[in-house]
Formats: structure tokens, sequence, C-alpha cells
């Protein structure tokens, strides 16, 4: 049997390696956001909808925090927009994930419903492509709400961030409903 930490290699080498390679880039050091008074980096919710705790939806790669921290939505709205400004770094080839390198030094992985991949793109359409640098709010993708749950999937959309090993702490700043563009999450040294 294999050991957690290489389980766990490899269970997140599996889920991103339904990416495609991005264009290779070597962004010199971040620029940094201006954080809050009370300390941290901010991240902004990239859907509209209800905010839910990642560690309670349904899905045990996502609610395990193996691929990391963060929280969960149930979208109202049909579009994922840049929850901080950044370079798309990898799509999904199949549309319903995106990931970005935030120029305030946290990845984050925007992952919209469960099992989508399934789909094959199917109700995803996409505005960048990988390698884009983005600002806080640019729409990124659209995504069909009634297509993609007629066809019997949820649409619950998991925001992580994937370096969360890097941080002391991710905490959530809301809670209930969010729209998108509200501060969503700070994550502290």
């Amino acid at each position: 049997m294999k050991d957690p930490a290489t389980l766990v290699h490899s269970v997140r080498q599996r889920l991103l390696a339904h990416f495609e390679k991005s264009a290779p880039f070597a962004p010199e050091a971040p620029a940094t956001e201006a954080a809050p008074a009370d300390g941290g980096q901010l991240l902004y919710a990239p859907v509209t909808g209800r905010i839910r705790a990642l560690t309670r939806i349904k899905d045990p790669v996502f609610s395990s925090e193996v691929l990391g921290k963060g929280c969960a939505i149930e979208p109202s709205c049909g579009e994922v927009v840049a929850p901080a400004d950044g370079i798309v770094k990898k799509i999904a080839k199949t549309h319903h994930a995106i990931s970005l390198l935030c120029d305030n030094g946290l990845e984050v992985l925007i992952h919209v419903g469960m099992d989508t991949v399934e789909l094959k793109g199917k109700g995803y359409e996409l505005f960048v492509q990988a390698g884009d640098h983005v600002q806080k709010g640019q729409l990124l993708f659209r995504f069909d709400l009634q297509a993609i749950a007629a066809a019997g999937y949820t649409l619950t959309t998991p925001v992580i961030v994937t370096n969360s090993n890097r941080f002391a702490r991710i905490e959530p700043l809301l809670s209930g409903r969010v729209t998108a563009g509200q501060q969503l999450l700070r994550v502290k040294m």
C-alpha cells in the first residue's frame, strides 16, 4: 500500500491531468495585491450563488481537501469571473475547470460541477486561453446551468487554493449567498 503522501500526490496528478498543458511562462516575482488592514491576501467570488463548506460536499477528492483548502459555491448564475488579477495557468480540455496563478501568489482552481468532465465541453463557453493575464472580475467562461443539471450533474463549484500548504490559514469571509466579485476568502501567511 502506498504511503499517504504518495497517494495524495498520485490523486492530485491524476486530477490535474484533465488539464491541457499551459503556455510556458516564467513570471518574475508576482506583484502583491494590497493586503486588507488586518493582513492576508483576498480572493473574490468567481460565481454567484450559495456558499458551502468544502468539507461538506459529496465529492471526496474535494471534501478531503487533498487538492487544497477553499470553499464551494452552488451557482445561481452561469458565469465564472476571475477571483483576482493573474495569469490563466491551465484550462481543462472539457472547459469545466480553470486554474489561475494570481498576482498575489495564490494558485486557484475553479471546478464547475461534479463529474462534469464527462460532458466533454458541452454547455461551456470559454472567453480566455492559457497564458492570458486577466483582471479581477473579468469573464473567464460561461456554463449552461439548465443543460448541465438536466444531464444529471451537480453544479457544486469548488474554489480551491491549490498551494494552501504555503499558508497558515484560509478563512471564509462570508456565509450564505455571495455575488461574483464579493470578497470570499482571506489567506494568511
